[in-house]
């Protein structure tokens, strides 16, 4: 698999520039150099906020006809290019070839999801007279945006959960600034790349590549930054919600995402939809089947079945049509997985498949019982590890569901109308996917979670609203 790919420049305000620093971007899968981006340092992120301070009064003037044919046309440009797209998608990160061709897919939506949007920045009009003070006035609201939006985006969908924070802004007319994984900068590059063509006017977005240590507080404490949109790990979340300081939070942090199958259910699908939403991504992605809850009566059956799937699971070479699962985004990630699930086993688990590494390669695994202490049961494990449980009934399903510090989203599988209202209501998730496994998300819903799951809903209808304030406005009459 090999393509030119953009490389040793990033997009500085609207311009591309290099750096005498860099960072080699490296192949997960066998460690070769890819190319390298610049190794930004503090000054060049305080210039691109500079920068962004006239970009977003640029953004706020821009007509909306403007900027929805500037997202469109971005679209447009990934469209005709979108082999290319996730040749580099794949490249650079974890994803099979064929799950990389769907993420370009699904950012091509959000970008048209987020021109659509852009005709719905609406208010409202207020009845003033509903207080007796208000009888002689008339008004209503309007949304504005907030100035200058900081991106920090992860290595697991390098694109699309780029494109989630970058449309949206430029949607609702704001500037923005984007800190990519170091890891996977290229695809975030690709995407400026869109941007520049379709005529995106400069400073309103840029794209400044290198290490969180040197950018990443700078952007996160800098008082022009109005909101901080971080999509990552739950320690990482934590910290910037410390140094923020005053300004917006939306943060994606994760979770260890349940399913509930009960005894009614489609054993069959149920099985089919849990593999893949365990190992789709090598297990690196968020809302990813961890914990599986089944009830005693249907267990063993859907326990058979769950692995005779897991075992048709394809693993190999990224590159190639016919694999279903490539490594992990690191061979230390790899080798952090092998030690959770050695750790599990020790305390009692049974392995039923799997847990065998080979360099970044982690073979898909499913284990039984394990001990609620347990780092893997507690955590997001990030890697294609299932667990699973057999339970009596579906109140003892919900509670240990619950029973995590994490709460994203959950799959659900019955056909009782009246257990699945019961599950719904109780869980405490941002979402519940019926019949389904927790791995399903449009890009047009609200997306986010509880607890230590984040803040506040992506999305793009959802992320305008963060990235917007109401303005209240009030005539007074009569006043001669």
């Amino acid at each position: 698999m090999s393509t030119k790919v953009l490389g040793r420049e990033m997009y500085l305000a609207g311009k591309w520039i290099g750096s005498e620093k860099t960072i080699d971007v490296l192949n997960p899968q066998d460690n070769a150099l890819i190319t390298t981006v610049p190794a930004a340092t503090k000054e060049e992120m305080l210039f691109a906020i500079e920068e962004a301070k006239e970009g977003a009064k640029v953004a706020e003037a821009l007509p909306v006809h403007m900027r929805m044919s500037i997202l469109n046309r971005a679209a447009d440009y990934i469209e005709h290019r979108s082999e290319a797209y996730a040749v580099t998608i794949s490249q650079e990160g974890s994803k099979t070839i064929r799950e990389a061709r769907n993420e370009v897919k699904r950012c091509i939506q959000t970008l048209r999801l987020s021109a659509e949007e852009a005709r719905r920045v609406q208010g409202e009009t207020i009845p003033f007279d509903q207080s007796e003070t208000g009888e002689n006035r008339v008004g209503y609201y309007y949304r504005f945006p907030i100035g200058i939006i900081g991106a920090i985006t992860p290595f697991n969908d390098p694109l699309n959960l780029v494109a989630h924070k970058v449309g949206p802004a430029i949607a609702s007319g704001n500037a923005i600034i984007v800190k990519p994984a170091t890891v996977t900068p290229l695809s975030a590059l690709l995407l400026a790349k869109a941007f520049d063509y379709a005529g995106l006017p400069p400073k309103i977005l840029s794209v400044v590549t290198g290490t969180g240590r040197e950018i990443g507080d700078v952007l996160v404490t800098h008082p022009a930054i109005r909101m901080i949109s971080f999509t990552g790990g739950l320690e990482t979340g934590e910290r910037i919600a410390r140094k923020a300081g005053l300004k917006k939070l939306s943060m994606e942090l994760g979770s260890n995402s349940p399913a509930i199958i009960l005894q009614d259910a489609n054993i069959e699908e149920a099985a089919r939809a849990c593999v893949s939403g365990a190992f789709s991504a090598a297990g690196q992605n968020c809302i990813g089947v961890q914990r599986m809850y089944v009830e005693q009566e249907a267990y063993e059956s859907f326990k058979e079945q769950f692995i005779v799937e897991t075992a048709k699971y394809r693993v190999g070479d990224k590159g190639l049509e016919a694999t279903d699962m490539g490594p992990l985004i690191h061979e230390k990630e790899a080798i952090r997985v092998e030690n959770w699930v050695k750790e599990a086993v020790a305390a009692g688990a049974n392995l039923l498949i799997g847990g065998e590494r080979n360099g970044p390669f982690y073979s898909p695994t499913v284990i039984e019982n394990v001990p609620e202490h347990c780092t893997i049961a507690q955590e997001e494990i990030f890697g294609p590890v299932a667990l699973l449980y057999a339970v009596d009934d579906v109140e003892e399903a919900i509670n240990k569901a619950n029973n995590v510090h994490y709460g994203l989203q959950a799959g659900v599988f019955t056909k009782d109308i009246d257990k699945a209202f019961q599950v719904i209501h109780r869980l405490n998730v941002g979402g519940v996917m019926i019949n389904d496994s927790s791995d399903y998300r449009i890009d047009g819903m609200p997306f986010g979670g509880v607890k230590g799951s984040g803040l506040g809903r992506e999305g793009v209808k959802y992320a305008i609203q963060d990235m917007t304030e109401p303005k209240v406005v009030s005539f007074r009459l009569g006043i001669k």
